[in-house]
């Protein structure tokens, strides 16, 4: 059994689906702000909205990709779960900040849209 193939066939997957699922979440309930923030402008929020998911897609799966190789040895199933861990937690680290930035980004937009509108 090769251990490097299972172990880039579960990383690729699992970090995959969480990179989908989060912008799936980020996409369905940022529109909101996006509509606030271009005063009711549906269209735009909606284009802008698409644009920052391929955005996100793009920088997601490119790290991902990146950070795929693994340079030490992978002998039996404990270190295939020690290098998974710490491959998908650097992932999920990744990805949480990449939320905290989008939501400072969306109220920072927003509060400055309503400023104007004052």
């Amino acid at each position: 059994m090769n251990y490097f193939i299972v172990t880039y066939a579960i990383y690729l997957l699992v970090s995959i689906s969480l990179t989908v699922w989060v912008a799936k979440v980020l996409f369905n309930n940022g529109r909101i702000f996006l509509v606030d923030i271009f005063h009711g402008n549906v269209p735009l929020a909606d284009s802008v909205n698409r644009l920052l998911l391929v955005g996100f897609y793009l920088i997601n799966i490119g790290y991902i990709s990146l950070a795929l190789k693994e340079s030490g040895l992978i002998t039996d199933a404990r270190i295939v779960v020690e290098v998974l861990s710490f491959k998908l937690g650097r992932i999920i680290l990744i990805l949480g900040g990449m939320h905290f930035i989008n939501l400072t980004i969306f109220f920072k937009l927003r509060n400055r849209a309503q400023q104007v509108n004052q």
